[in-house]
């Protein structure tokens, strides 16, 4: 029961910031959300001066929250088959080779920049951190989150090619982000021989084993919607496919991000083609659509909150800040190195590199695995370093990323 109260506080909190939000401030909702959430913490942080009784029992109900449960466990499956079953493949098709290394390449390279970076900084500052725990932080870094930037760009005039580079790549680089997150890890722990072998076995099980998975379950899905047309049955099917592949993954040691990004493009194409009838398909649309609008809003608020739980120093959040742009550099070079190999087959231009490095905004998954970090592996640090990017990200990048974008010379992306 105490669980329940703590997530109807959350949907109370998410539903009254919205509120706010819309009525007040008129942001978008992901960016609105967590400016409010984040005024609301500094206010309980002011508060707690006088009243410190109030503050630490916000916090501990606060701690009572397994954020990174929560959202690796449970939110993002949800998540991202509710952004896959919107995408068609002919858009996808077109965009195919972007995606791929965007989602691929820069990922692995924005890890390495990132990691090497982030370890020679803090022995800098005297602090020693292990150069393994610094790779996951410069895995757990690198995904993107576009829930806060594409509306805004649609309404900047960015072509449909730019659109679909941005959501594909988040799709996909969210699970293989996790992927090399959870290789690493792998890594990390003592007997584990560092070899090549080694790291691509790790690396292929978990993201090979989770889009194979997820495309068996996408099409069984599809053929039990395919046997029948009733829109309630066949909206609940979709939800067996995330939260049954979801943990069916999760005991085969498969990807489960992956596999639900795969599953969902399935049921968003080959399903709704040729297993739906228009009713269902309305349905379907708007159930997962709702169902993604209200989790972005509770980890947003969720993301603002985690503001009175973190244990900082002023040298590290300092290092933040260093890390900002760090990660802008390492943001452009992942992206501009593939862009590369991509210019061979479509046009890749600075446009579209500099709306890509400014609108790569950082996101829930990055804090979520974050907080996943054990203790011993420096994670107050890890923690404190992401969430500085995170603000960031969202709050700066986000609210400018429509200025800039309309900024630069229109060219065809």
């Amino acid at each position: 029961m105490e669980l329940f109260h703590l997530l109807s506080i959350l949907i109370v909190l998410s539903a009254g910031f919205a509120y706010l939000n819309f009525r007040i401030l008129k942001l978008p909702n992901a960016i609105g959300l967590m400016l409010v959430s984040l005024i609301f913490s500094l206010l309980i942080l002011l508060a707690g001066i006088f009243f410190p009784s109030f503050k630490n029992m916000v916090a501990v109900h606060l701690n009572n929250i397994n954020f990174s449960e929560l959202l690796l466990e449970g939110m993002l499956s949800f998540m991202l088959f509710a952004g896959a079953i919107h995408i068609r493949f002919e858009n996808l098709r077109h965009e195919r080779m972007s995606i791929i290394l965007f989602s691929t390449i820069s990922v692995i390279l924005s890890t390495f920049i990132i990691g090497y970076s982030t370890f020679y900084l803090l022995t800098l500052f005297g602090i020693k951190v292990n150069f393994l725990h610094a790779l996951l932080f410069g895995a757990l870094i690198s995904p993107t989150d576009p829930v806060a930037v594409l509306s805004i760009l649609k309404s900047a005039g960015i072509s449909k090619s730019l659109e679909t580079k941005i959501a594909g790549e988040s799709l996909f680089n969210d699970g293989v982000a996790v992927v090399v997150f959870i290789t690493i890890l792998q890594l990390t722990k003592s007997g584990v021989e560092i070899d090549a072998f080694n790291v691509l076995l790790l690396f292929g099980r978990e993201a090979v084993g989770g889009i194979l998975l997820g495309l068996i379950l996408g099409y069984c899905g599809y053929k039990l919607i395919a046997s029948i047309d009733n829109y309630q049955v066949e909206v609940l099917i979709t939800l067996a496919i995330v939260m049954g592949g979801y943990t069916l993954a999760h005991f085969i040691h498969f990807s489960g991000p992956l596999a639900m990004v795969a599953a969902g493009l399935v049921t968003g194409n080959h399903g709704k083609d040729f297993g739906m009838s228009e009713i269902t398909t309305e349905y379907i649309d708007k159930f997962w659509e709702l169902i993604d609008e209200v989790l972005n809003a509770i980890l947003f608020v969720l993301i603002g909150l985690e503001l009175l739980v973190i244990q900082t120093s002023q040298k590290i959040l300092f290092i933040g800040l260093i890390m900002i742009v760090v990660g802008l550099l390492a943001r452009f070079i992942s992206v501009w190195i593939p862009s590369m190999a991509i210019r061979l087959r479509e046009k890749i231009t600075r446009r579209t590199i500099l709306i890509l490095t400014w609108g790569g905004l950082r996101g829930g998954i990055s804090i979520a695995l974050a907080l996943s970090i054990k203790p011993e592996f420096n994670r107050d640090i890890w923690v404190t370093i992401t969430y500085v990017i995170v603000c960031f990200s969202i709050l700066i990048q986000g609210m400018t990323i429509g200025k800039f974008a309309r900024s630069l010379k229109p060219e065809s992306n």
